[in-house]
């Protein structure tokens, strides 16, 4: 194929892209308010366990959650789902990153908590389809990526909100093969979409009383995109006359999380898709890894609350899926409660988290027949929030 040809093809994917994008920004600027829970008769909560260690995990946060939920239940505020189909296999098989009927299941929910599912990468033995992720937060439009990080005892006490359907990822699956030595990837930045991620951090910073937000760009170089988040920035910065902000570079920012002298500054920090994904998995590192770190994705009618690590198929292959950390699952349950208002719940759960976790650890997790299983893990936890003096327990290793 001449060079012309292949000129004229990249163009006319690229033209199906862009078509794609003013669709998605026409259902953005219809989005309906944020969904209230108080006014629901029954909150759904849907499970889905995903692939790999992920049902073995997602079960025991599901006990969990059961557990503390056991009343509402009872009294048909709360109603479990369950929703299979998730799994690669089954992904593969109908060559969706969500099946059909697996997602009229979802957008029969109002939260999701969801175990990790693998995404193909080449050399595996599974089609080229979309991250479930990815595929999910765009079908649901679950555009805020919210993760917190928190080590009292090294003064750190962060909340990264990453927008979570543009950027990088966005269109990861619709690059161009143009020719044998050229191949294009794309990274997607919209008013609306980065607007309403910015706006979410700041509100958030204000309401809270932290008031401090860091913006994360590469608007440097980066200028066309990037350039455009740190702009609207600029401009809802304008709405909080009383939030201090900044803005960094993703790479010395980076840096600065584990500069001892800087990193206790930073408070609330909004990022694009891929310097979010990039930066929060740094920070949980802080917290003992990213099998501690819980994640919420948040949109207006529906939101996603999960593990921040991934399937972990090896663990499956050799036979250790039982004994996977549920530790990063269960404080997405957490951040669970307290999205649909049941925070007393949800600071027991955190607090029984820490204990067992973080201090306490009278059962730690390894990955192996050396250390407990999940199920074990998630026992503790349980008999941890039965205690009389929970509370006064994880005061006193603060």
């Amino acid at each position: 194929m001449s060079h012309s040809n292949q000129i004229e093809k990249a163009k006319d994917h690229l033209g199906k892209l862009i078509e794609q994008q003013f669709t998605r920004i026409e259902k953005m600027k219809a989005t309906k308010d944020f969904i209230s829970y108080d006014e629901l008769d029954t909150i759904v909560v849907g499970v889905v366990g995903g692939d790999g260690i992920g049902p073995y995990i997602t079960a025991q946060a599901q006990r969990i959650l059961e557990f503390l939920l056991k009343d509402e239940a009872n009294k048909g505020k709360i109603k479990f789902k369950v929703i299979e189909g998730l799994t690669i296999e089954n992904r593969a098989k109908q060559n969706k990153a969500i099946p059909d009927d697996v997602l009229e299941d979802l957008k029969k929910c109002h939260v999701i908590l969801k175990g990790p599912t693998t995404t193909p990468r080449a050399g595996d033995p599974w089609p080229n389809i979309e991250s479930a992720n990815v595929a999910m937060r765009k079908e649901l439009d679950l555009f805020a990526n919210v993760r917190p990080v928190k080590v009292p005892e090294e003064d750190i006490d962060w909340v990264f909100y990453r927008e979570n359907t543009e950027g990088a990822y966005a269109l990861g699956s619709d690059g161009i093969v143009v020719n044998d030595d050229l191949f294009l990837d794309f990274t997607v930045t919209t008013y609306e979409g980065s607007y309403r991620i910015i706006k979410a951090a700041f509100d958030y910073a204000s309401k809270s009383g932290v008031n401090k937000v860091t913006v994360v760009t590469k608007a440097n170089v980066v200028k066309t995109t990037d350039g455009k988040f740190l702009e609207i920035a600029r401009e809802v910065a304008k709405e909080y006359p009383n939030v201090e902000w900044d803005d960094w570079y993703i790479d010395i920012m980076t840096a600065k999380l584990i500069d001892t002298n800087r990193r206790s500054q930073f408070k609330v920090m909004v990022l694009p898709n891929l310097y979010g994904d990039i930066l929060t998995d740094e920070a949980a590192e802080f917290q003992g890894g990213v099998g501690t770190a819980g994640s919420a994705n948040i949109g207006t009618q529906y939101a996603m609350f999960e593990a921040i690590h991934g399937s972990a198929p090896r663990m499956v292959d050799e036979g250790r899926a039982q004994y996977a950390d549920p530790s990063s699952i269960i404080r997405a349950a957490a951040m669970l409660l307290e999205h649909i208002g049941y925070n007393g719940e949800a600071k027991k759960l955190s607090m029984a988290l820490d204990i067992c976790g973080q201090y306490e650890k009278k059962l730690v997790i390894t990955g192996r027949d050396t250390g407990a299983t999940s199920e074990e893990f998630a026992n503790y936890i349980m008999d941890t929030l039965t205690r009389d003096d929970l509370e006064e327990k994880w005061e006193c290793y603060l």
